[in-house]
């Protein structure tokens, strides 16, 4: 018994077929959507704090702002610094549903990240979390960028995703506009766990699209911590520079 009737024309297989590079619409000559030459410009992040992930002069380094107030999460991995191209395409993605950049933004750091967990760099979580978003500002938007991340590392990188673990019950006003000490003092009460939320002894990674001051994945880090949890790793498309940096 055949299932398939028969087809004796040729087959598009998507995945064998060369792209169009989403940057400079020139042909890629492979199956992804960034060429080599838009790649290797992008502002790959280099030296940085251990901790934060802040440009810093040179590598091995923590920043005086982590010495002072160490944070929650262990670790930030980001594979890029927010500068151009980068912050207009996940400003495009964020804001404008500019899908195909995130995605190929979301491959970039799904590669970075494999490729140190390969050579034992970073410890393997047990599950992403992507930050959660307040109800009014998800439905303005439609879409939460962070859970379509996390669910693309999840294939990428063959970890399970809680996209219910992590709630925000509180609205609280945009972080982008704030200073370092406004955002912290924004989130106060901003998130929850979800009742019965298994967190004891568990090592999560959260999920974003931009670190800043960090006061979102501290605040996450610090609740996830206090539940029991035993490791808080922050996974992020980029990081943005010092202020004046």
């Amino acid at each position: 018994m055949h299932c398939q009737p028969d087809y004796k024309h040729k087959v598009y297989i998507w995945l064998k077929n060369t792209q169009t590079c989403l940057l400079c619409d020139e042909s890629t000559q492979t199956a992804e959507c960034v060429c080599t030459a838009c790649e290797s410009q992008l502002p790959w992040l280099t030296e940085h704090c251990e901790v934060c992930a802040l440009p810093l002069p040179m590598d091995g380094l923590i920043c005086g702002q982590c010495q002072r107030q160490p944070p929650a999460f262990k670790q930030v991995v980001a594979p890029f610094t927010f500068s151009f191209p980068v912050d207009t395409m996940i400003t495009r993605f964020k804001h404008q549903a500019r899908w195909p950049l995130g995605h190929l933004l979301g491959r970039l750091l799904g590669q970075h990240l494999r490729h140190r967990l390969d050579n034992a760099e970073l410890s393997r979580p047990d599950c992403l979390l992507p930050v959660p978003m307040a109800r009014k500002r998800l439905r303005e938007r439609g879409y939460n960028q962070a859970l379509m991340l996390a669910r693309w590392l999840s294939e990428e990188l063959d970890i399970g995703v809680d996209e219910h673990l992590l709630l925000r019950p509180q609205e609280t006003v945009a972080q982008q506009a704030l200073d370092a000490k406004t955002r912290r003092r924004n989130l106060l009460g901003a998130f929850a766990l979800a009742p019965g939320a298994l967190v004891q002894g568990r090592h999560f990674a959260l999920v974003d699209d931009v670190l800043t001051t960090g006061a979102t994945a501290h605040s996450l880090a610090r609740l996830l911590l206090s539940a029991g949890a035993r490791q808080v790793d922050v996974y992020c498309l980029a990081r943005t520079p010092k202020p004046g940096g």
